[in-house]
Protein backbone atom coordinates (compact mmCIF):
# COMPACT_ATOMS: atom_id res chain seq x y z
CA UNK A 1 0.00 0.00 0.00
CA UNK A 2 1.21 3.62 -0.60
CA UNK A 3 2.31 5.42 2.32
CA UNK A 4 -0.83 7.41 2.98
CA UNK A 5 -2.95 6.12 0.57
CA UNK A 6 -6.23 5.97 2.72
CA UNK A 7 -6.46 9.51 3.05
CA UNK A 8 -6.05 10.03 -0.55
CA UNK A 9 -9.09 9.68 -3.27
CA UNK A 10 -8.81 9.41 -7.14
CA UNK A 11 -11.72 10.19 -9.31
CA UNK A 12 -11.41 8.01 -12.73
CA UNK A 13 -13.96 8.29 -15.46
CA UNK A 14 -15.50 5.87 -17.29
CA UNK A 15 -14.72 3.55 -14.31
CA UNK A 16 -18.09 0.53 -14.58
CA UNK A 17 -16.45 -1.06 -17.13
CA UNK A 18 -13.14 -2.33 -19.33
CA UNK A 19 -9.81 -0.29 -18.86
CA UNK A 20 -11.56 1.99 -16.20
CA UNK A 21 -12.56 -0.79 -13.92
CA UNK A 22 -8.86 -2.60 -14.30
CA UNK A 23 -7.89 0.67 -12.91
CA UNK A 24 -10.12 1.51 -10.14
CA UNK A 25 -10.03 -1.75 -8.60
CA UNK A 26 -5.56 -1.57 -9.31
CA UNK A 27 -5.79 1.71 -6.90
CA UNK A 28 -7.92 0.02 -4.72
CA UNK A 29 -5.69 -2.80 -3.96
CA UNK A 30 -3.11 0.30 -3.30
CA UNK A 31 -5.18 1.28 -0.65
CA UNK A 32 -6.37 4.74 -2.58
CA UNK A 33 -10.20 6.08 -1.56
CA UNK A 34 -11.34 6.15 -5.34
CA UNK A 35 -14.26 7.74 -6.59
CA UNK A 36 -16.11 5.70 -9.27
CA UNK A 37 -17.77 6.79 -12.63
CA UNK A 38 -20.37 6.60 -15.33
CA UNK A 39 -22.61 7.85 -17.57
CA UNK A 40 -25.38 5.72 -17.18
CA UNK A 41 -24.86 2.45 -15.80
CA UNK A 42 -25.11 2.97 -12.77
CA UNK A 43 -25.68 -0.58 -11.99
CA UNK A 44 -22.34 -1.78 -12.82
CA UNK A 45 -20.34 0.90 -11.42
CA UNK A 46 -22.09 -0.42 -8.13
CA UNK A 47 -20.58 -4.20 -9.60
CA UNK A 48 -17.64 -2.67 -9.68
CA UNK A 49 -17.54 -0.89 -6.28
CA UNK A 50 -18.95 -3.98 -4.54
CA UNK A 51 -16.11 -6.37 -5.80
CA UNK A 52 -13.49 -3.19 -4.49
CA UNK A 53 -14.81 -3.86 -1.40
CA UNK A 54 -15.34 -7.18 -1.23
CA UNK A 55 -11.52 -7.59 -2.31
CA UNK A 56 -11.11 -5.51 1.22
CA UNK A 57 -10.72 -2.11 -0.78
CA UNK A 58 -12.15 1.37 0.90
CA UNK A 59 -15.80 1.66 0.16
CA UNK A 60 -15.97 3.67 -3.08
CA UNK A 61 -18.20 6.53 -4.10
CA UNK A 62 -20.09 6.09 -7.44
CA UNK A 63 -20.54 9.32 -9.39
CA UNK A 64 -23.06 9.86 -12.72
CA UNK A 65 -22.43 12.00 -15.32
CA UNK A 66 -21.81 12.64 -18.82
CA UNK A 67 -17.97 14.19 -19.48
CA UNK A 68 -19.37 15.50 -23.06
CA UNK A 69 -21.71 17.63 -20.84
CA UNK A 70 -19.75 20.41 -19.35
CA UNK A 71 -22.58 21.75 -16.58
CA UNK A 72 -23.21 17.82 -15.16
CA UNK A 73 -19.32 17.73 -15.10
CA UNK A 74 -19.04 20.84 -13.55
CA UNK A 75 -21.90 20.44 -10.72
CA UNK A 76 -20.87 16.89 -10.13
CA UNK A 77 -17.35 17.41 -9.61
CA UNK A 78 -17.42 20.31 -7.35
CA UNK A 79 -20.62 18.80 -5.31
CA UNK A 80 -17.81 15.83 -4.56
CA UNK A 81 -15.32 18.10 -4.01
CA UNK A 82 -17.06 20.25 -1.39
CA UNK A 83 -18.42 17.61 0.40
CA UNK A 84 -15.21 15.36 1.11
CA UNK A 85 -12.27 17.33 -0.30
CA UNK A 86 -10.03 17.85 -3.36
CA UNK A 87 -8.96 14.51 -5.36
CA UNK A 88 -5.43 13.55 -4.90
CA UNK A 89 -5.70 12.01 -8.35
CA UNK A 90 -7.60 12.29 -11.30
CA UNK A 91 -7.43 9.33 -14.10
CA UNK A 92 -8.93 11.12 -17.33
CA UNK A 93 -10.40 7.08 -18.91
CA UNK A 94 -13.52 7.86 -20.04
CA UNK A 95 -14.28 7.86 -24.21
CA UNK A 96 -15.51 6.57 -27.26
CA UNK A 97 -14.95 5.57 -30.65
CA UNK A 98 -17.32 5.86 -33.65
CA UNK A 99 -14.84 4.40 -36.91
CA UNK A 100 -15.34 4.89 -40.49
CA UNK A 101 -13.86 6.47 -43.20
CA UNK A 102 -13.52 10.07 -43.40
CA UNK A 103 -15.78 10.80 -46.47
CA UNK A 104 -18.69 8.91 -44.31
CA UNK A 105 -17.85 10.03 -41.20
CA UNK A 106 -21.20 11.80 -39.70
CA UNK A 107 -21.52 15.41 -38.13
CA UNK A 108 -22.28 13.39 -35.10
CA UNK A 109 -19.41 11.05 -35.84
CA UNK A 110 -16.98 13.84 -35.53
CA UNK A 111 -18.68 16.01 -32.43
CA UNK A 112 -19.24 12.86 -30.41
CA UNK A 113 -15.69 11.53 -30.76
CA UNK A 114 -14.41 15.01 -29.93
CA UNK A 115 -16.66 16.11 -27.44
CA UNK A 116 -16.18 13.05 -25.48
CA UNK A 117 -12.95 12.63 -25.74
CA UNK A 118 -11.05 15.95 -25.81
CA UNK A 119 -13.83 18.25 -24.08
CA UNK A 120 -14.32 15.38 -21.69
CA UNK A 121 -10.45 16.47 -20.67
CA UNK A 122 -11.62 19.95 -19.88
CA UNK A 123 -14.72 19.03 -18.88
CA UNK A 124 -13.37 17.21 -16.35
CA UNK A 125 -10.04 18.43 -15.00
CA UNK A 126 -11.28 22.28 -15.41
CA UNK A 127 -13.29 21.66 -12.02
CA UNK A 128 -10.93 19.55 -10.02
CA UNK A 129 -7.35 21.38 -10.71
CA UNK A 130 -7.77 24.61 -8.68
CA UNK A 131 -9.23 22.58 -5.55
CA UNK A 132 -5.80 20.13 -6.42
CA UNK A 133 -3.70 23.61 -6.31
CA UNK A 134 -5.37 24.72 -2.81
CA UNK A 135 -4.23 21.38 -1.76
CA UNK A 136 -0.32 22.41 -1.13
CA UNK A 137 0.43 18.89 -1.47
CA UNK A 138 1.84 16.41 -4.54
CA UNK A 139 -1.15 15.45 -6.22
CA UNK A 140 -1.59 13.00 -9.62
CA UNK A 141 -3.08 13.49 -12.67
CA UNK A 142 -3.28 10.95 -15.96
CA UNK A 143 -4.88 10.73 -18.77
CA UNK A 144 -5.59 8.07 -21.34
CA UNK A 145 -5.00 8.65 -25.06
CA UNK A 146 -4.38 5.67 -27.49
CA UNK A 147 -1.55 4.70 -30.24
CA UNK A 148 -4.17 6.47 -32.73
CA UNK A 149 -3.13 9.71 -30.96
CA UNK A 150 0.13 8.79 -32.02
CA UNK A 151 0.44 7.23 -35.16
CA UNK A 152 -2.86 8.19 -36.55
CA UNK A 153 -5.26 4.75 -37.52
CA UNK A 154 -7.45 4.27 -40.57
CA UNK A 155 -10.87 4.41 -40.13
CA UNK A 156 -10.37 6.86 -37.03
CA UNK A 157 -9.83 10.01 -38.08
CA UNK A 158 -11.94 11.61 -35.44
CA UNK A 159 -10.54 9.42 -33.05
CA UNK A 160 -7.25 9.93 -33.77
CA UNK A 161 -7.33 13.50 -33.34
CA UNK A 162 -8.94 13.34 -30.27
CA UNK A 163 -6.54 11.12 -28.86
CA UNK A 164 -3.54 13.31 -30.10
CA UNK A 165 -5.43 16.84 -28.38
CA UNK A 166 -5.09 14.54 -25.13
CA UNK A 167 -1.23 14.25 -25.36
CA UNK A 168 -1.01 17.85 -26.53
CA UNK A 169 -3.41 19.35 -23.49
CA UNK A 170 -1.69 16.42 -21.32
CA UNK A 171 1.85 18.17 -21.84
CA UNK A 172 0.72 21.46 -21.99
CA UNK A 173 -1.39 21.07 -18.74
CA UNK A 174 1.93 19.34 -16.71
CA UNK A 175 4.53 22.35 -17.86
CA UNK A 176 1.74 24.64 -15.67
CA UNK A 177 1.27 22.41 -12.49
CA UNK A 178 4.89 21.19 -12.21
CA UNK A 179 6.03 23.69 -10.12
CA UNK A 180 2.89 23.05 -7.80
CA UNK A 181 4.14 18.96 -7.72
CA UNK A 182 1.56 18.07 -9.48
CA UNK A 183 2.16 15.32 -12.09
CA UNK A 184 0.47 15.29 -15.27
CA UNK A 185 0.67 11.97 -17.70
CA UNK A 186 -0.44 9.87 -20.25
CA UNK A 187 -1.04 6.41 -21.20
CA UNK A 188 -1.78 5.41 -24.57
CA UNK A 189 -2.80 2.09 -24.95
CA UNK A 190 -2.76 0.07 -28.22
CA UNK A 191 -4.67 -3.15 -29.10
CA UNK A 192 -6.41 -3.90 -25.54
CA UNK A 193 -8.77 -6.76 -24.12
CA UNK A 194 -11.89 -4.66 -24.10
CA UNK A 195 -15.41 -4.24 -25.51
CA UNK A 196 -13.89 -2.17 -28.39
CA UNK A 197 -12.24 -4.19 -29.96
CA UNK A 198 -15.13 -6.55 -30.33
CA UNK A 199 -15.95 -7.20 -34.43
CA UNK A 200 -12.31 -5.74 -35.10
CA UNK A 201 -9.74 -7.47 -37.70
CA UNK A 202 -7.74 -8.68 -34.64
CA UNK A 203 -5.89 -10.98 -36.25
CA UNK A 204 -4.87 -8.35 -38.89
CA UNK A 205 -3.88 -5.75 -36.44
CA UNK A 206 -1.58 -8.46 -34.42
CA UNK A 207 0.88 -8.61 -37.71
CA UNK A 208 2.17 -4.95 -36.30
CA UNK A 209 2.26 -5.98 -32.97
CA UNK A 210 6.03 -7.13 -32.19
CA UNK A 211 4.61 -9.35 -29.40
CA UNK A 212 2.40 -10.48 -31.36
CA UNK A 213 -0.87 -10.63 -28.62
CA UNK A 214 -3.55 -8.63 -27.80
CA UNK A 215 -2.59 -6.45 -24.04
CA UNK A 216 -4.79 -7.03 -21.27
CA UNK A 217 -6.74 -3.96 -19.55
CA UNK A 218 -4.77 -5.19 -15.90
CA UNK A 219 -1.19 -4.31 -18.11
CA UNK A 220 -2.59 -0.70 -18.35
CA UNK A 221 -3.95 -0.06 -14.99
CA UNK A 222 -0.54 -1.20 -13.80
CA UNK A 223 1.38 1.59 -15.48
CA UNK A 224 -1.17 4.26 -14.42
CA UNK A 225 -1.14 2.50 -10.36
CA UNK A 226 2.50 3.41 -10.87
CA UNK A 227 2.21 6.87 -12.02
CA UNK A 228 -0.19 7.53 -9.12
CA UNK A 229 2.24 5.94 -6.32
CA UNK A 230 5.23 7.83 -4.82
CA UNK A 231 7.32 6.31 -6.56
CA UNK A 232 6.80 8.44 -10.11
CA UNK A 233 6.63 12.04 -8.21
CA UNK A 234 9.36 12.90 -10.59
CA UNK A 235 7.54 11.76 -13.65
CA UNK A 236 5.77 14.44 -15.59
CA UNK A 237 4.44 15.93 -19.34
CA UNK A 238 5.44 11.89 -20.51
CA UNK A 239 3.39 9.68 -22.55
CA UNK A 240 3.84 6.01 -21.60
CA UNK A 241 2.86 3.56 -24.62
CA UNK A 242 1.37 0.04 -23.46
CA UNK A 243 1.36 -1.39 -26.98
CA UNK A 244 3.34 -4.20 -27.07
CA UNK A 245 5.79 -2.29 -29.38
CA UNK A 246 3.83 -0.94 -31.93
CA UNK A 247 5.37 2.06 -31.83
Amino acid sequence: MTEGATSRSILVTGSSRGIGRAIAERLAVSGFQLVLHCRENLAAAEEVRAAIVNAGGVAPRVLRFDVANRAECAAAITADITAHGAYFGVVCNAGLARDGAFPALTDEDWDTVLRTNLDGFYNVLHPAVMPMIRRRAPSRIVTLSSVSGITGNRGQVNYSASKAGIIGATKALAMELASRGITVNCVAPGLIRTDMIHGAPVEEALKIVPMGRVGEPREVAGVVNFLMSDEAAYITRQVIGVNGGMV
